[in-house]
Order: structure tokens, then sequence, then C-alpha cells
């Protein structure tokens, strides 16, 4: 692959005495936050000097763990880090932050996946619980984290996403949460907690005295709280201190402290290619998801093709062949009518016996919506994934990208990026990263819009 775009020379590269920001991202939309950086798919050691060496404070490691059995997450994090070691000697970087960002509702491989970084490219003097995410609605106060439902703050233990049948979790007060999930080996009064009082004062001094990977639970109801509390976290590192961080996206926009990104939000039109209609794959089940998804199908010149998935259930690659086959045929008539083809998974909820056979139809649900990404028509002009766990199949599996450089975001916290020039299927094709929990009933009805040559 050509990495023309994805790699300046080290003479243009912008020099500075901040730390570099590590994100391994346990699905693909923690960028969202972000622009003009690297997305890695691949976390081998020459991919991973790729990061280093580019010229953005903060680069993205898509791990896509979330996806994965607890041994699985544990497996793939240990190798990305054992890699990250070799690569940050090669670059000669010993100036560092690490973030394992994660779920702003709290699902996910947590502690293991911290615990894993820490033994791997530690010791930390602390790790930071910071899952507070201003673009989808999260707050965390007095240590209790919300989530904003039609202007109400709801603790999250209250909402679906706390049953979730792989991460479930019985608190949204932080330091139960994890006294929970890390089955009381650090319990709840072992947390040290930043309210917001201590961030908007100052937590300088509060973080040179860590050691030892202390939890933290912190407070944050702004971004300017963020903020505050970067700059602190900057300066203790500036005087040796190792931090390790399991956050939500909006601490990154704090830590990296970008400009503004290149290309507005509502000129994102300018991307597509050749005025061409698109295509949308929507993956994600959860209520929001449908939600937005149904405002869609009632837009003109938008045609929903729909995936039985209940037919994947027979694990018949017979079944799987023919099923493409028709959803396929379906896409390409609704393109040459001159209209954007929806490609969404059937609503219905299934049962399954235990979470490794959900996991494994969740499989083969991917590994069918990625054959039908790879045989879209090859003048699309843009493509919406809807979904993490899609988003990041769709660049590693469906676009077989090995890094990708970061636009930005045309809605608040829906990330583009765009392939390379000498791509085999899509080249320069704009690609929405689109999570399944973010925005209003109308933000993918307005994605779309943006795509729209004015």
């Amino acid at each position: 692959m050509s990495e023309d775009r994805l790699l300046p020379s080290r003479s243009t590269m912008k020099m500075t005495t901040k730390p570099k920001i590590i994100v391994l991202d346990d699905d693909p939309t923690g960028s969202q936050t972000v622009h003009s950086c690297l997305l890695l798919t691949s976390w081998d050691v020459q991919t991973l000097c790729l990061g280093l060496a580019d010229s953005s404070p903060i680069f993205f490691v898509l791990t896509n763990t979330r996806a994965l059995t607890p041994e699985q997450a544990v497996t793939v994090t240990r190798e990305v880090c054992h890699n990250l070691k070799i690569a940050l000697k090669t670059e000669g970087i010993e100036d560092f932050l690490v973030v394992s960002r994660s779920d702003s509702t709290l699902r996910g491989h947590y502690p293991i996946e911290t615990d894993v970084i820490a033994e791997e490219v530690g010791p930390f003097d602390a790790h930071f619980l910071v899952p507070a995410f201003f673009e989808g609605g999260r707050i965390t106060r007095e240590s209790v984290h919300y989530l904003i439902i039609d202007g109400v703050p709801t603790p999250v233990h209250e909402t679906e996403f706390a049953r979730d049948s792989v991460f479930g979790y019985h608190h949204s007060y932080l330091p139960d949460y994890v006294e929970e999930k890390t089955k009381r080996r650090i319990q709840a009064d072992a947390v040290e907690r930043f309210l917001l009082e201590d961030i908007r004062q100052g937590t300088l001094e509060r973080l040179l005295n860590f050691t030892d990977n202390q939890c933290v639970a912190v407070d944050a109801e702004t971004q300017t709280d963020l903020d505050k509390f970067a700059a602190d976290v900057l300066k203790a590192a500036a005087q040796g201190k190792r931090f390790l961080f399991r956050s939500a996206a909006s601490l990154l926009t704090s830590l990296a402290n970008l400009a503004p990104q290149p290309v507005a939000p509502a000129d994102m039109a300018q991307y597509v290619r050749e005025g061409k209609p698109g295509a949308v794959i929507v993956g994600s089940h959860v209520k929001k998801t449908t939600q937005q998804l149904e405002r869609l199908l009632q837009v003109p010149d938008i045609v929903g093709v729909e995936v039985d998935v209940t037919h994947l259930l027979e694990e018949s690659q017979l079944q799987h062949s023919a099923l493409l086959a028709e959803i396929l045929a379906s896409v390409e008539e609704v393109h040459r009518a001159n209209k954007t083809p929806v490609v969404y998974t059937s609503r219905e909820e299934l049962v399954f016996k235990d979470v490794q056979t959900r996991l494994k139809f969740g499989v083969a649900v991917s590994a069918l919506l990625m054959d039908i990404v790879r045989g879209l028509p090859g003048d699309i002009g843009f493509l919406i994934s809807k979904g993490g766990i899609t988003s990041n199949d769709v660049l590693s599996t469906g676009l077989e990208l090995r890094a990708a450089r970061l636009l930005g975001q045309i809605i608040p916290g829906c990330s583009v990026v765009r392939t390379p020039c000498d791509h085999p299927l899509f080249p320069d094709l704009p690609v929405v990263l689109f999570p399944g929990n973010v925005g209003d009933t109308d933000a993918l009805v307005t994605t779309y819009q943006r795509f729209l040559q004015k």
C-alpha cells in the first residue's frame, strides 16, 4: 500500500516536547474527537513505527478487542504491547502516554486490557478512568457516570448498556464499578477520586504523589474540565510520572490539543468521488442505531437492503453465498438507479445459549457484511459504516487497510477517513466510522446529507 499520504518525511515533522499519545482502541471509533492522525489496523513493528514517527502527537491502534473473548483480548493486547516496546526503542521514544480507549458507557474488557498494558509497557504511577464523552452526552459527576437521555442525566447502570450480555455491570459509581470488574482486587475505598472541584482547582500535586499504578476515577462535565486535567497530567509527565488511561474519546481532545480540523464538517462533500451516490452499511443493533436507520430509510434516493441474518444460524457456506449474491444484486440495481443502498442487518434480537455462541455468530455476520463491502460497485462516491465493530471490520477486513489518515469529524463523534490513492478497489474513498450509540435520531440522515453535492 502506498504510504505517501500517511507518513511525512522526517525533515517536515513538527518537533514537540509533548509525550507521544498512543491509543489502543478496542473498536475504531475512539478517534471521534480528533483529526489528521493515523489509524493503524495492523500492529507489526514496522506499522507501529509509522504511528510513532508521524508528525501528529497522537495515533490509534485499532485492536477491535471489544469484539473478542477475554482470552483473545489478552493475546491481542499483549502482542501489540510487545511490538510497541520494540517500536518505541527503534524510534528512540521514551516520553509517551498510553490510552486504553473504550466505550463511554463502560462496556469493554476492563481491567483485562489495562492489566496487560501495565505488565508489558509499565510500570505506571497511576491509571485513570475517564469515561466522559460530551459529544455522546456522557458526563461524570461525584464519581457517578451519567448518560444524558432527553436532557436528563441517567446513571449508566440504569440504561440498556449495563444489561449488555457480554459486558454488563451493576454500578454507575466508578469506585464500585472498579470493585465489581476487578472482582474486589481493587476495592472501592482504594480508588482515588478527582471530583469536579478538584479538577477545577488543579490536581498536579496529587498527580505527582501517585505511585504503584494507583486507580483514579475522574469527573468531567465539560471539555474545559478535561483541558484542565490534561494540562496537569502533561506537567506531571514532564516531571517523570508515567500514566495509563482507560477513557472515552473526549480526553483525547484535551491531551492532543489539536487545531481545528482542516475541512469543516459541513464541507465534507468535497471528498465524494465524482459526485456519485454512496453506500451505507449498518451492523449495530442498539436502540439508537435502529431509530437512526428508520429515519434514514425515509429519505428520498435512499433504498434499504435488509440482510436477514437468521439464515446464518445454519452455518452453511452455501447459505452465505446465496445470501451474498442476492444482496449484491439488489445493491447493484439501486446504484444503477443513481440512488444510495443502505445495507442493514435484520433488527430481530436473537438469543444465544452462551457468550461464545453469540461471538461466533457475530463473526459470521461480519464475514458476510465484509464480503458485501468488497462487492460494492467500484465507483461509489462514499461509504458510511454504522457500528463500532462493523467499522473496524470495514477498515481492516473489508477494505484491507494497514493504515488510514483521519480527515476529521463529519458530525460530532463520527470520524471520516480516506483510502489511499492506490487502493485496489476503492481509491480515495471517504469512509465514515459511525459508532452505534452516537448522535440524535437525525444523525445518520445529517451525515448522509453532508456528502451530497451542494
